[in-house]
């Protein structure tokens, strides 16, 4: 079988649903080979991650997580707004959650989310030469707190307890394989 084999063409798409987060939509998709079928999938606007490392620890929010009603340990991070270039919405989210202000910001890698559902991308930022403003500037329903923990047991602690955020583990690993480069 070719890849050509294995691509399917979308025919159609509707939306099913509209939220302030993402769409959700139908698409009617076709193979060369003749099948079809619907299909969902969920059109969101980008995702950026920021990995904020300050003088041998990381910068970490941690905040309620509302879909698994529990508290989260994780980087900080938000949405691209209307477009915005990701790597000033990672600027912006590390100021607006943190107070830090990166002084050196390195694209770590960009990801799909979960392709088998999403059509956005995910974008990782290693911020450095971190400036303390001392003031978060949290969105009128953000409650978050910020705290600092050192990098080898974040690193160790991913995967249990309040670090469950996949999209983080995405962010360690893209920061390790950064990390070994430098090395």
């Amino acid at each position: 079988m070719t890849e050509k084999d294995l691509c399917w063409e979308t025919q159609s798409r509707r939306r099913l649903l509209h939220t302030p987060v993402f769409d959700v939509l139908e698409q009617h998709e076709t193979t060369a080979a003749g099948l079809e079928g619907d299909y969902i999938a969920m059109e969101a606007p980008d995702w950026v991650m920021v990995v904020p490392e300050y003088r041998g620890s990381f910068v970490l929010v941690r905040q309620w997580r509302h879909a698994a009603e529990k508290l989260s340990l994780e980087f900080p991070g938000g949405i691209a707004d209307g477009g915005e270039e990701p790597s000033l919405a990672a600027r912006r989210e590390l100021l607006e959650e943190t107070g830090f202000r990166a002084g050196k910001l390195t694209h770590l890698g960009s990801v799909s989310p979960n392709p088998a559902l999403f059509r956005n991308t995910y974008h990782v930022y290693l911020a450095e030469e971190l400036e303390p403003t001392g003031e978060q500037q949290l969105d009128d329903d953000e409650l978050l707190t910020y705290e600092m923990m050192p990098v080898g047991e974040v690193i160790d602690r991913f995967g249990s307890g309040e670090f469950h955020h996949a999209l983080m583990g995405t962010a360690l690993m893209l920061y390790l394989r950064h990390r070994d480069s430098r090395d």
